[in-house]
């Protein structure tokens, strides 16, 4: 059985898709950009745009009842990976051990000419 997962606390989606769904014990998120859900815009710097997806990404793994200790894989999309040590570095602040299996690829375009976006696959037990 599917679930959609939707919370106020992140961004609507921008086209026909979910902001998650939950299927059997995993929630599969869709790719967060920097968009702050409060005012809808996108937030600046690379900094900035790491710290707001990762806050989308937690709030909608909240509304499904899990955390980023329950991600097994992430993939990060960014614009150029002269960013990589800084996302890294934001990145690593929000987890613990044992860390969930990663993918990060350079992109050549993101929605709306961001840096950055992520997407996640959480257990949920």
């Amino acid at each position: 059985m599917l679930k959609a997962i939707y919370t106020e606390k992140a961004p609507a989606a921008i086209g026909p898709y979910s902001q998650a769904i939950q299927a059997g014990d995993f929630v599969y998120v869709s790719g967060q950009i920097p968009i702050d859900p409060q005012t809808g815009e996108v937030v600046e710097g690379i900094e900035n745009q790491t710290k707001q997806v990762l806050g989308n990404l937690k709030a909608i793994l909240d509304e499904a009842n899990t955390s980023f200790s329950q991600v097994v894989k992430f993939t990060i999309y960014l614009s150029s990976m002269d960013d990589f040590v800084t996302v890294n570095e934001i990145y690593g602040s929000f987890l613990t051990e044992p860390y969930p299996a990663r993918a990060t690829v350079e992109v050549s375009r993101l929605p709306k000419d961001v840096l950055i976006e992520m997407d996640v696959i959480a257990y949920t037990k």
